[in-house]
């Protein structure tokens, strides 16, 4: 299986706490995600504060409009520095992604690190290479970008 990965940060001009409060409430995903995945959190009622091994279950339409079940798992959370949410079920054979938080001159600097592995061998490679990787970049790009419409911004940054 092969395993990518895609890094984004951006430097917004808040704090710490309110950055937290933020990322760690899955209900903001959809502010943050194109409008054009019709991203809906579907367990959105049961959501509280974060914790680890919390569920979180989406419907998602990345390609074509088709609908997709996707469901993460919080596996780590250490308040004010990051959190790990990882698929259980979904389109990705795998799904690692980490936040990750620190203060810095002017505001606090979010980052965005995504392993990730495409199902299906040689066909899921080829589709990597001709829209995966791109959908993704534009997706995370689209969250740094609305971020910096949120928040203002310090400075962005693709890996």
């Amino acid at each position: 299986m092969k395993v990518y990965s895609l890094e984004r940060k951006v430097v917004l001009p808040i704090t710490m706490e309110q950055a937290w409060e933020f990322f760690s409430n899955p209900k903001n995903l959809k502010e943050i995600t194109p409008g054009y995945m019709y991203f809906k959190v579907t367990n959105e009622d049961e959501l509280e504060k974060m914790y680890p091994g919390q569920i979180i279950t989406y419907i998602v339409k990345p390609v074509l409009g088709i609908p997709m079940s996707w469901c993460t798992e919080i596996k780590n959370v250490e308040k004010h520095k990051m959190f790990v949410d990882e698929q259980r079920f979904g389109p990705y054979a795998l799904w690692h992604h980490k936040h990750k938080f620190r203060e810095v001159d002017g505001g606090v600097e979010n980052l965005d690190l995504v392993h990730y592995a495409i199902p299906f061998g040689i066909f899921g490679r080829i589709a990597h290479w001709l829209f995966v990787k791109k959908k993704l970049t534009e997706i995370f790009d689209f969250r740094n970008k609305k971020l910096a419409e949120l928040f203002g911004t310090v400075k962005l940054e693709a890996a």
